[in-house]
């Protein structure tokens, strides 16, 4: 019903929601003013920071934390003072349009929820605005150097996060990649930054502990339940789960299995920081 308000009170003041979706990587932050160029949009949402033109008006970048998980975190909003600061700015701000930075859809209608905004009218992948080469030339900058790319000029970033500034990128916008509104080209500078948890190696959680934490959350949920098997495929930033279990008899399958599958992702997520993309249950057996 609250979410049904919100939507309803952002289309009334005639403000639209865009996502601009890639894996982790891919180039996202680098092409997000090229995008707002071309469609108009006034505010940028990346990685719990929230952009206007050249300046950083609200949040807290995530690539200033020293573990990945961390960063997850942050740039999902999971801190409620971090998402209210975002959410009372964006109300004092005059705009239209907002675009918001995700892994997934998914990542971006829940960073939309979190900050009361509407969920994104318009998807663009970043297949749509990039090469396939320009998309491996950007995970292989990330896998091997460890860069990032904040989408603000270097004097803003050197004077919020200094120890992690590492250079800065001019971008022309050329002719017949992403029209300007207008036909008014614009030269937009990049930050270029190592975030703290880079410096300090990746944090990952292994398939066998993140199968231990599911065993442990459906146990306590229903310990009637039997886990048959496990499948856990890693997206980049988030998981996809597959569980496959036994369940008995009387057990009303409609509510309880979502309602399951819901306690899995919130504790998960809670407790560890990482994004799980869907939980997908397969009931093998109804058993006496």
């Amino acid at each position: 019903m609250f979410r049904l308000i919100g939507d309803l009170i952002w289309m009334i003041k005639g403000v639209r929601v865009y996502a601009l979706v890639g894996e982790s990587g891919t180039g996202k932050s680098f092409r997000a003013k090229l995008v707002a160029q071309k469609y108009g949009i006034e505010l940028i949402i990346d990685d719990g920071l929230l952009i206007r033109d050249n300046r950083i008006l609200a949040g807290h970048s995530a690539k200033k934390e020293k573990t990945f998980l961390a960063a997850v975190k942050v740039a999902l909003f999971d801190d409620k003072g971090h998402r209210d600061e975002i959410a009372r700015r964006l109300q004092s701000e005059k705009f239209k349009k907002i675009l918001i930075l995700g892994t997934s859809i998914k990542m971006v209608n829940k960073i939309a929820a979190r900050l009361q905004l509407a969920q994104p009218t318009k998807i663009i992948k970043i297949e749509d605005i990039a090469t396939q080469e320009e998309i491996e030339k950007a995970l292989q900058t990330r896998k091997i150097e460890g860069k990032h790319v904040i989408p603000v000029p270097s004097i803003e970033v050197k004077r919020n996060y200094p120890t992690i500034f590492y250079d800065a990128v001019r971008v022309f916008l050329k002719r017949g990649a992403i029209p300007p509104i207008g036909n008014i080209p614009k030269v937009h500078e990049k930050s270029v930054v190592r975030p703290e948890y880079s410096k300090r190696g990746k944090v990952t959680i292994s398939e066998t502990a993140l199968s231990q934490m599911v065993i442990h959350c459906i146990d306590e949920f229903n310990q009637n339940i039997r886990i048959k098997k496990i499948t856990i495929k890693d997206s980049g930033l988030g998981y996809r789960l597959v569980i496959t279990i036994d369940v008995p008899y009387g057990i009303q399958l409609s509510g309880n299995i979502h309602e399951l599958q819901q306690y899995v992702i919130d504790n998960i997520e809670r407790y560890t920081g990482i994004l799980i993309e869907e939980v997908n249950i397969i009931i093998d057996k109804i058993t006496p």
